[in-house]
């Protein structure tokens, strides 16, 4: 009976078909949003949720029959269980702001799709590269919000009043978002040397300290890839040992066939 839930699980077409309920959960959910829409087909849109609902629950219980513990030493089952297990929280009373977390179910397409799969892995392995990257940019931050405030605090209050306000700032001033218009040349007005402090900043942070985190994010995606093609040509490699020893077998029982074939055809002809 297991075998026969472990291949049916297992195989492509249950796959397709949960990738497929999982869009089309994905769509309702949104369509759900629409006020025209549910005047139109709310109770459908309520009804087929569930029913989506119901054939999740089914397919972790079947993953659960099927793998048993070791259904909680993949992180990806657990992502799964813990994604449909938020799904199954009551969503009524005080509850009610859980409702929104129901389009958390989109993201199982993580555990579904093996191209988003390998996505995620080399984020989750980048992590501790990118931890001292971080480390780094929160220096940068504290020096420059520390300097901004003492620089600028008195002339602009709103934005470099306090070192939170500074470092609000300079994270806007980071992300480029009219970072010029906006407050650099504000700034430059009643300041005309603040460039020397504006220009280095965006510089470190914008296209230095924010490269890296690309860098370590590619870095680590290509090991990942590295090491998938390495499991890949080292299963190729053992079944070609696998296939080569099953041959050289085969050779040895056909010889002995032929050798004793020979020995009875000599022992006829005497």
């Amino acid at each position: 009976m297991r075998d026969t839930v472990r291949q049916i699980i297992s195989s492509r077409r249950w796959e397709h078909a949960i990738t497929a309920l999982i869009v089309i959960n994905a769509i309702t959910l949104g369509l759900e949003t629409s006020d025209t829409m549910m005047e139109r087909a709310g109770s459908f849109l309520y009804a087929l949720d569930r029913a989506v609902l119901v054939i999740f629950v089914v397919e972790i219980a079947l993953r659960l029959y099927v793998h048993r513990l070791s259904f909680f030493r993949d992180p990806w089952s657990l992502f799964d269980f813990t994604i449909v297990g938020i799904a199954l929280m009551p969503a009524t009373g005080p509850f009610q702001v859980l409702r929104a977390l129901r389009i958390l179910r989109v993201l199982r397409l993580l555990s579904m799709v093996p191209s988003l799969r390998r996505v995620v892995t080399g984020l989750v392995t980048a992590l501790p590269g990118m931890g001292s990257i971080i480390v780094l940019l929160v220096i940068v931050f504290y020096v420059a919000s520390v300097m901004a405030t003492e620089l600028f605090g008195s002339e602009f209050p709103e934005w470099f009043g306090t070192i939170g306000l500074s470092a609000y700032t300079l994270f806007q001033i980071m992300t480029l978002e009219s970072w010029s218009m906006g407050i650099a040349r504000p700034v430059m007005e009643a300041i005309p040397n603040a460039w020397i402090f504006f220009v280095p900043f965006v510089l470190l942070t914008a296209f230095v300290v924010l490269n890296l985190f690309i860098g370590v994010v590619v870095s680590a995606m290509q090991e990942t890839v590295e090491a998938e093609g390495a499991e890949g040509r080292e299963a190729i490699h053992d079944e070609s040992v696998e296939i080569a020893r099953s041959i050289r077998e085969m050779r040895a029982e056909i010889r002995e066939l032929r050798t004793a074939v020979e020995r009875r055809m000599v022992e006829s002809e005497r």
